[in-house]
């Protein structure tokens, strides 16, 4: 329930400087200012809104047990699919709003534009590497992240490399937990370390996606922003961000589901239909439009080493016979996805 402040009378109206009403998000203080609550208080709460949530935790986990089984039957590029969207759902969430057509274009052919904003960018080409391959967090934070402190700092208080200490020493006090409580704690205590706001990159969750994930076998991450990013909202007590996490993950791995679930009957259907050409190209961008949410024919070219006639005429074919949709509606640089 949000916190209503009272009424106030006379001058105690302007009070702005006054502390905030009980319930407000504490995700921005620093740890100066939490200094008074220790490793094993923070702990407990985590614990104990765990406890209160069995059963949703356990209903979500074996939802991800499924999706992860799904992953290790399938095709190796249902993961970079998967990632893509993750992907470009949270670039929306942090205000990026970077979109599935411009992160395809930027992944594999480095396009971009002077009006465009290139830290964007960078940023969700970051976060599309990090949940498609590659060591989780807790092998080496620091890359990870990517973050380094500079060789000759002028300012050693302040280092990355400390701050890094303090959130591994953080989530190792969590080593009870479950792998998704584990995540959603990771999450919501980013900034308590010193480490940049959630709300400002992508890092913060893409860590806690591929944590959650970290016993999984065919799964790199556990989506998180798919079914929307209720999920990744702060404030309210361990529980009620637990509640929310665990709410917002159930929706995310079943849109996972649904997503791979069409694109499985859209691989079947057009090799049916496509078993009449001849070549390499066919099967080479069934392939590929299985594995990016969207391609052009550069990105085909280049990603498969067929010539662009070639590419060009399979595309056009496959539009014909209804296998794929032309996204952009112009002539040139025109994006395709698959029918699904």
């Amino acid at each position: 329930m949000e916190y209503t402040a009272p009424a106030q009378a006379g001058a105690e109206d302007d009070l702005w400087f006054l502390p905030g009403p009980p319930g407000d998000d504490t995700d921005d203080l620093t740890p100066s200012s939490r200094a008074d609550v220790g490793e094993a208080a923070l702990l407990a709460e985590w614990l104990d809104a765990e406890a209160g949530l069995a059963a949703p935790l356990a209903r979500v986990a074996g939802r991800f047990g499924a999706l992860n089984d799904r992953l290790l039957r399938g095709p190796e590029g249902w993961r970079h699919r998967l990632a893509l969207i993750e992907t470009a759902e949270l670039s929306w969430s942090i205000g990026d709003r970077i979109t599935a057509v411009r992160l395809a274009q930027w992944l594999a052919l480095r396009l971009s534009s002077a009006q465009e904003d290139t830290g964007a960018l960078l940023r969700a080409g970051w976060a599309a590497r990090r949940l498609t391959a590659g060591p989780g967090p807790m092998s080496n934070f620091a890359a990870f992240l990517g973050r380094h402190d500079p060789e000759h700092p002028k300012d050693g208080s302040d280092l990355f490399i400390h701050r890094a200490e303090s959130w591994i020493a953080l989530m190792e006090t969590g080593a009870d937990l479950h792998p998704i409580s584990r995540a959603c704690m990771c999450y919501h205590l980013w900034s308590l370390v010193g480490l940049r706001p959630h709300s400002e990159t992508p890092e913060a969750a893409v860590t806690a996606a591929r944590i959650a994930a970290e016993e999984a076998t065919g799964a790199i991450f556990v989506p998180l922003a798919m079914g929307g990013a209720g999920g990744l909202r702060g404030g309210g007590s361990p529980a009620e961000r637990l509640a929310r996490w665990l709410d917002g993950m159930d929706r995310a791995i079943l849109s996972a589901m649904r997503h791979l679930d069409d694109i499985e009957a859209w691989a079947q259907r057009a090799e049916v239909r496509m078993a009449t050409l001849s070549g390499r190209t066919p099967e080479a961008l069934r392939k590929l439009l299985s594995e990016w949410p969207l391609i052009s024919a550069p990105m085909a070219e280049e990603l498969t080493g067929i010539s662009r006639a070639a590419v060009q005429r399979n595309l056009n074919w496959m539009h014909a016979n209804g296998l794929i949709h032309e996204v952009t509606g112009q002539g040139r640089f025109r994006m395709w996805r698959a029918a699904i």
